[in-house]
C-alpha cells in the first residue's frame, strides 16, 4: 500500500510574472498532522490551493493519492479557507444541513458532537458569529467530512489565545488518525508545534525544508520557533 498521500513533482505556479511556489518537489505521508510554515508571502496558501485543486500548476504535477489534484475530486479533500467559506445568512444548523446535502461524506453526528464541544449556538447565523466562532464553525465543517485529506489555511489567524487553544484541542480530539491527513498553514508556530508530526517550510515560494519535526529538533537541538528564527531571520 502506498503511504504517500500528496506528491508534488517540480511544481511551478506563476502570478503576474511572479513565481510561487518555485519548482517544488515534495512527498507527504498519510496519517499525519503536517504544518506548512513560513513568513508572509512564502506561498503557504498557494500550496494548499494547488493541493485542493483550486489552482493549477503552470509546470509540474500535483498528485493526491496518485491522481492529479482537481476541484472535481472534492470527495477526497476538505479545504478550509482562511477567509470566507460560510454563507453569512445560514444559521449554524442550516450550515450543517447544507454540508450534508452537498457532501455525501459529511458525518452529521460528528458535526453535532463537535458543535457541542465548540459551544456554538446553532440558531445563530454565521454572519452574527464572532470571528473566533466562525473559525470554530469552519473547522467543524472541515473535520466532519470523512475524507483522507484535510487542508486548513491559517485556522488560528487573528484569534485570541483561548480560542486558539480551543481549536487546537478540537483538532486533536476529532481528527481521525491514521485514516486522515491534516495539512495546516500557520503563523502561530509555537502553539501548533505540540500537535505536529511533520513540517513543510517555505520562503519566497521555495521549499526550505520538509522533514519530521522530531528530526529537526534532534539535529538542531531546539524547538521549532528557534529553528525558524535561525532559518528565516
Amino acid at each position: 500500500m502506498n503511504d504517500i498521500i500528496v506528491r508534488l513533482e517540480q511544481v511551478v505556479k506563476r502570478f503576474s510574472g511572479r513565481t510561487a511556489p518555485a519548482e517544488i518537489g515534495l512527498e507527504l505521508p498519510r496519517g499525519e498532522v503536517i504544518g506548512v510554515i513560513g513568513p508572509n508571502g512564502a506561498g503557504k496558501t498557494t500550496l494548499l490551493k494547488l493541493i485542493a485543486g483550486l489552482l493549477y500548476p503552470d509546470g509540474g504535477k500535483v498528485l493526491v493519492r496518485g491522481k492529479p489534484a482537481a476541484r472535481r475530486r472534492s470527495s477526497e479533500v476538505a479545504y478550509m479557507p482562511e477567509k470566507g467559506g460560510l454563507y453569512p445568512f445560514f444559521t449554524v444548523t442550516e450550515t450543517v444541513r447544507y454540508y450534508r446535502t452537498v457532501f455525501a461524506d459529511f458525518d452529521e453526528n460528528k458535526a453535532r458532537e463537535m458543535l457541542d464541544y465548540m459551544q456554538l449556538d446553532q440558531q445563530q447565523t454565521a454572519g452574527d458569529l464572532s470571528r473566533g466562532e466562525r473559525g470554530r464553525l469552519k473547522l467543524v465543517m472541515a473535520l466532519s467530512r470523512q475524507v483522507p485529506l484535510v487542508l486548513l489555511d491559517e485556522p488560528l489567524a487573528g484569534l485570541d489565545p483561548m480560542i486558539r487553544k480551543s481549536i487546537l484541542k478540537g483538532l486533536i480530539t476529532f481528527i481521525d488518525l491514521p485514516r486522515q491527513t491534516v495539512l495546516l498553514s500557520t503563523h502561530e508556530v509555537e502553539e501548533v508545534e505540540p500537535v505536529l508530526d511533520r513540517v513543510v517550510a517555505l520562503r519566497g515560494g521555495k521549499l526550505v525544508r520538509a522533514d519530521v519535526l522530531e528530526t529537526i529538533r534532534c539535529m538542531h537541538g531546539e524547538n521549532l520557533v528557534d529553528w525558524m528564527e535561525e532559518t528565516f531571520l
